[in-house]
């Protein structure tokens, strides 16, 4: 007996749990924890480290990750082969220790402050000079830096070619140019030369150009020197000095406080001191009596005559022999010109030790020729001493 496909079963069968028909539910929805009324989050992302397992990665090196060279990517289109490549150290160039030097010589700045440089003018421009001083750019000389004085025509002072010499007064800068002056140098080398001339203790003549209350002024090798009113031989009436020649000599010079003071009475002194010679016998004036000699003035210098020259006796008081503003005539026994210093001595014009003390005037007299035979007995210390 056939059955149809579609008949439903009787009612009187019995059907087993498991095979009865389930009923129909609704989807549930994934969070089931989620209000019907919210609407559900979407997925969050995977993390890198979900989406790349790094554990796997771990005591991994480059050579690795990258695996064999037949495999690594190329970037040549004809690469030499790994086997014919010659590795090459330093020590297989040509290395020439000279052409190295040579090329750390091309590149090292010309001019540093302070050092005295040739050159020659390539350009002169209304604010300045250009020279050429071997570096890459020439150095630039200010007008105003062209030379002692006032220049009126720089561009005839200094035309194209001429060779100067100049001094660096400021190092390169950008562009590799300097800064020069023809100034500066000469000012350096008339300080040196007003030092040699300080040092000699010569006496110079110098053109008085201006005056103020304090003395007079003048010029000196290019520098301004002063000569104050008390080394002046007429202090009194200093203006009337001005256009006048003066002998100086030196008091002060410091180029490092541009100071150049000179003195007309130390030149006097020092034109006396120039005239005078030890063992010459000379006369002068008691200026002063001091408790250890006297001080005779010689006509514009002083010399001191000591006690223990006055006489080879026995002197109580130096007033027993001279006087104030007595006429005195004396061997010179010392020079120096340095400090000013003049020794006298009439104890070497003395016949016998103390003769000076009863027959001062006949001493006097005779002082002529009783000096040769001192200047005798003084060159024959000189000798002994020698």
């Amino acid at each position: 007996m056939m059955l149809k496909k579609d008949a439903p079963a009787a009612a009187g069968d019995a059907v087993e749990p498991a095979a009865a028909a389930a009923p129909v539910q609704a989807p549930r929805p994934q969070a089931a924890a989620t209000p019907a009324a919210m609407p559900a989050r979407p997925a969050a992302p995977q993390s890198d480290k979900e989406r790349f397992d790094m554990g796997a990665l771990e005591g991994m090196t480059m050579a690795d990750l990258l695996g064999p060279a037949d495999q690594a990517p190329r970037r040549r289109s004809s690469p030499e082969p790994q086997s014919q490549a010659v590795r090459r150290s330093v020590d297989d160039f040509d290395f020439d220790e000279e052409a190295f030097l040579a090329a750390l010589d091309e590149n090292e700045p010309v001019g540093t402050t302070g050092e005295v440089v040739k050159g020659v003018v390539i350009g002169v421009e209304s604010d300045g000079v250009y020279v050429d001083i071997g570096g890459k750019a020439p150095g630039f000389m200010p007008k105003k830096e062209a030379g002692l004085g006032v220049i009126t025509n720089i561009k005839e002072r200094f035309p194209k070619g001429l060779e100067v010499e100049v001094l660096v007064t400021r190092e390169q800068n950008a562009d590799g140019m300097v800064t020069i002056s023809a100034r500066a140098l000469a000012l350096r080398q008339s300080w040196e030369t007003v030092r040699n001339l300080a040092k000699d203790g010569k006496v110079i003549q110098v053109k008085v150009n201006g005056f103020n209350r304090g003395g007079v002024t003048c010029d000196l090798e290019g520098l301004r020197a002063f000569i104050p009113r008390s080394q002046l031989q007429d202090g009194e009436q200093h203006e009337a000095l001005v256009g006048k020649t003066l002998g100086v000599t030196f008091l002060e010079v410091n180029a490092e406080t541009r100071k150049l003071v000179l003195s007309e009475k130390k030149a006097a002194t020092a034109a006396r001191f120039a005239e005078l010679a030890v063992g010459q016998l000379v006369e002068g004036v008691v200026a002063s009596i001091k408790p250890y000699g006297y001080f005779i003035d010689l006509g514009g210098i002083s010399g001191l005559l000591h006690q223990s020259s006055v006489t080879g006796g026995q002197l109580r008081d130096l007033r027993e022999v001279f006087s104030p503003g007595e006429r005195v005539r004396a061997l010179i026994t010392e020079l120096d010109p340095g400090r000013g210093r003049i020794a006298l001595n009439t104890a070497l014009l003395e016949a016998q030790p103390g003769e000076i003390l009863i027959a001062k005037e006949q001493l006097q007299a005779e002082a002529e020729d009783r000096a040769n035979r001192a200047r005798s007995l003084l060159r024959q210390q000189e000798q002994a001493a020698g």
